[in-house]
């Protein structure tokens, strides 16, 4: 059956396309959850520990905890040490006057509950879990997310127009193209050493 693919997956995991459609909304989806969770946890010497999708990618966590200012985010693509990582950081942090804290963990590199457990058991600093879920799946599409489905559906009706058929639409390089669809399951990627370097400049 001939078809065209368009990349729809809000942990941004689809190797071919630097961007797929869904992964906007569901970041503004968690930045707002998480601003609101910081108000409550200022008004206490209190952690909390905020599990959002990415079983296998880290893309939501990563963004979010650099848009957030979190203290310390946990992904996939990363190997950590509980101590050097998480209770480092955060005594690093009261020693600063930092009053609250933030952390942000992809489903795929722990479980929210666990680690607020250690966490509180090892610095004594109240730590609560929260797990955002399918909250992040929901919600009015953003601008961004709207424009890109837009173009990549366009793209995909030049598609059939032309008789070019299993075709995969991405977005490359600032640019909407369209693969074969053996050459874009082929494709491979993962969070850049770059992007990790610049996540522990910021402090994460």
């Amino acid at each position: 059956m001939p078809v065209i693919g368009i990349p729809g997956t809000i942990d941004n995991d689809i190797a071919c396309s630097d961007y797929t459609i869904g992964f906007d909304t569901a970041m503004n989806t968690a930045m707002e959850a998480i601003d609101k969770l910081r108000d409550t946890a200022s008004s206490h010497e209190r952690c909390s520990v905020i599990e959002v999708m990415g079983r296998h990618a880290g893309y939501i966590a990563l963004n979010v905890s650099i848009s957030t200012g979190a203290e310390v985010v946990l992904i996939p693509e990363r190997e950590s040490d509980f101590d050097r990582d998480v209770v480092k950081m955060m005594l690093q942090g009261r020693n600063q006057g930092k009053r609250h804290y933030i952390v942000i963990v992809a489903e795929g590199a722990g479980d929210a509950t666990d680690i607020a457990q250690r966490i509180e058991a090892a610095t004594g600093i109240e730590s609560r879990p929260t797990i955002l879920g399918h909250l992040q799946r929901g919600g009015s599409p953003t601008v961004r997310d709207r424009h890109m489905a837009s173009m990549m559906g366009v793209r995909a009706i030049e598609c059939l127009q032309q008789n070019r058929y299993n075709r995969v639409v991405a977005y490359k390089a600032g640019e909407i193209i369209d693969l074969d669809i053996e050459e874009a399951l082929k494709a491979t990627k993962t969070i850049s050493q770059e992007d990790l370097d610049r996540a522990k400049i910021l402090a994460i």
